[in-house]
């Protein structure tokens, strides 16, 4: 039901605000923040985004928790779909997910929603055994192929 109504409210709110932007500073110079917000907007993630690359990959090399660099990396990818989507309103929630305390501030409420339980790993009782039958094979009974006479 939220989605639902997301979708219908952004686009209104966009709608809105380009409508009020635009009337009070032009078309032209409306159209030109839009493409110049999506272009800092693509510094900025490819930045952040690398940095949190790298977060990633110290936690896995040092066997430390990446949830959250998975979980800012998230953000940031988000982030950046918002900042490359036309409109103020999305502009304004893109940016505000590129700042690291905003971040931090969801990653937390996220956190608190979320029960995460250990697993164990269990080995079993005992170890694989494999029946079956042998028979010593004289060397001299092979032929030229390896393989034996009967």
């Amino acid at each position: 039901m939220w989605l639902l109504i997301a979708f219908i409210a952004v686009p209104l709110i966009e709608i809105a605000l380009f409508i009020e932007v635009g009337g009070a500073i032009g078309l032209w110079p409306t159209l030109a923040v839009v493409v110049l917000t999506a272009a800092i907007g693509t510094a900025l993630l490819r930045r952040q985004g690398l940095a949190e690359l790298d977060r990633l990959r110290a936690a896995l090399d040092g066997h430390g928790d990446p949830s959250s660099p998975l979980v800012h990396g998230a953000m940031i990818l988000f982030a950046g779909a918002l900042l490359l989507t036309p409109g103020f309103f999305t502009d304004a929630i893109g940016f505000a997910l590129l700042l690291p305390p905003v971040r931090s501030f969801v990653f937390a409420r996220i956190r608190e929603r979320i029960v995460i339980r250990g697993a164990q790993a269990s080995r079993p009782a005992q170890p694989d055994i494999v029946e079956g039958e042998y028979r010593a094979i004289d060397p001299e009974d092979r032929g030229a192929s390896g393989w034996t006479r009967h």
